[in-house]
């Protein structure tokens, strides 16, 4: 995969990043950190700019996030409602659980949102319940671009930075990206412990 990437990028400059970046936001395991990082080396030796490819990252990064908020806004709470009515007992879930989620959403969501942009994985995924939680469109579409611009803007730097050595950074950026997924799952599992116990004593 890494070979066609740096291929299609050295043949189709912008268009390339751009492309990338959206399909990266709809399918997670497309790693940006290749893309981002080549496309700042390139920049040494191609047309493109530095500037060039962290803007058209970032729209392409935007409108793969605006699709996955709007299968957010398809898959709504009352859609779920409906679900945990019929299969909640089988899932240990009910409507309060579902409210409560959303409360915490509406709490803390516009920054969950930010910060999830310079995570691994969860780049793209949080556009999803930003969606279903019916989240303000400006302001997710806001922090959408100020977190990719963050993040294209490290990646692309590092890539012209380092220059022909660009690939030693994906090394680091996977060691990166596997800490972050270990601690998803072990975030996970504590969660699903911790609210299996809260359900016993509640029972």
């Amino acid at each position: 995969m890494e070979n066609w990437i740096t291929e299609f990028i050295g043949e189709h400059g912008y268009f390339a990043v751009l492309s990338l970046l959206l399909i990266e936001n709809l399918f997670p395991p497309i790693p940006s950190e290749i893309i981002l990082t080549f496309s700042g080396y390139a920049t040494g030796f191609t047309t493109m700019t530095r500037m060039g490819v962290i803007i058209a990252a970032t729209i392409g990064a935007v409108v793969g996030a605006m699709i996955l908020y709007s299968v957010g806004l398809l898959v709504d709470v009352a859609r779920l409602e409906k679900f945990v009515d019929r299969w909640g007992r089988w899932l240990r879930l009910s409507r309060k659980d579902l409210r409560r989620a959303e409360k915490w959403f509406e709490k803390y969501g516009p920054w969950t949102v930010f910060f999830c942009r310079l995570v691994p994985l969860l780049r793209s995924l949080i556009s999803v319940p930003a969606g279903m939680a019916h989240m303000n469109f400006l302001l997710f579409i806001t922090l959408t671009t100020i977190g990719s611009l963050i993040w294209n803007t490290i990646l692309v730097t590092i890539g012209f930075a380092v220059g022909e050595n660009w690939e030693s950074i994906v090394h680091y950026m996977d060691v990166y990206s596997n800490i972050v997924y270990a601690l998803l799952v072990i975030g996970g599992i504590a969660v699903c412990i911790g609210y299996i116990r809260f359900r016993r004593k509640r029972a």
